[in-house]
């Protein structure tokens, strides 16, 4: 599929990401149905080749693909079953849905819309706000091998799919990833309270630390917040706690009792949120400061 071909496609959820994600579509040259729960946010992106309309499924009405950026899986259930969008899409229509849910409800989605003719991919994303303004995201796509390469060079124009397996196994890619980036920001933020507490500079040792066996995306990115103590959301802290909690869901209907690392991260952000609120994940520094005693 490519813009030469006409394709109609329709975006609903115009939130830090969407609207992200959207724009470079525009700019790509896609025509696009706009639709978010608060219509400011879409028309943030009115233009000539993009329609903002009041409901989801006057939006999809017309689509051969619906794109979904929702914030968690009973939204996106809500949206599609409740509100009417399941009714709405055409035999034939591709729902690609990039939000981050529980496998378990990515297969639920795919098989009643499936009843209806519709086909399904679940190809939720990292790489956050900036890696969908930049067109960067990683995006770890479930379901048919032949509809997900219908789709593909739309999802392209966002970052880099990758085709994982059937229905659900986008959602456990992505709770891979979340786990990675979750534990790892923790060990980011323990090795620098270390540092600190010992009498070491945490800035310095961050910059030894690079280009060796720790060096990562996490160290630079994340480890610069906590250096610089820059705290404002590029990455919700709620949002990632219910990675982490969809993450145990999934582990416990596969009958994996034990995924140690991933239960004492979700109680570290647990308490962080607590007792700081939904600071940007690397916040995770606080939550460790506040366990010790550390007053900063």
């Amino acid at each position: 599929m490519s813009p030469s071909m006409s394709v109609n496609v329709a975006f609903l959820g115009i939130g830090l990401m969407g609207s992200r994600q959207a724009k470079r579509l525009l700019d790509a040259g896609y025509p696009l149905t706009l639709w978010n729960r608060s219509r400011e946010k879409a028309e943030a992106l009115a233009a000539p080749d993009a329609r903002v309309v009041d409901t989801a499924p006057e939006a999809v009405s017309n689509a051969d693909v619906v794109i979904l950026m929702l914030e968690n899986g009973k939204i996106v259930t809500d949206v599609l079953f409740s509100q009417g969008v399941a009714e709405a899409l055409r035999p034939g229509a591709i729902l690609v849905d990039m939000s981050s849910i529980r496998p378990a409800e990515a297969q639920e989605h795919a098989k009643h819309l499936k009843e209806r003719g519709v086909h399904h991919i679940d190809a939720p994303v990292s790489g956050g706000t900036l890696g969908a303004e930049q067109g960067t995201l990683a995006i770890m796509a479930g379901g048919e091998a032949e509809v997900f390469g219908r789709v593909e060079p739309i999802l392209k124009v966002m970052g880099r799919p990758v085709h994982v397996g059937p229905h659900g196994a986008g959602q456990l890619a992505k709770l891979a990833n979340q786990i990675i980036v979750g534990v790892t920001i923790g060990a980011v933020a323990e090795a620098l309270l270390l540092a600190q507490r010992g009498g070491a500079d945490p800035a310095k040792v961050r910059e030894a630390l690079r280009g060796g066996f720790a060096e990562s995306r996490i160290l630079e990115l994340h480890g610069q917040r906590m250096v610089e103590r820059d705290f404002v959301t590029k990455g919700r802290s709620v949002t990632h706690l219910k990675d982490l909690d969809n993450a145990l869901d999934a582990a416990a209907r596969i009958e994996l009792d034990a995924l140690p690392y991933t239960a004492l991260t979700a109680d570290l952000f647990r308490g962080l949120i607590e007792n700081a609120g939904d600071l940007d994940h690397s916040g995770l520094l606080i939550e460790l400061e506040r366990r010790n005693a550390v007053e900063v």
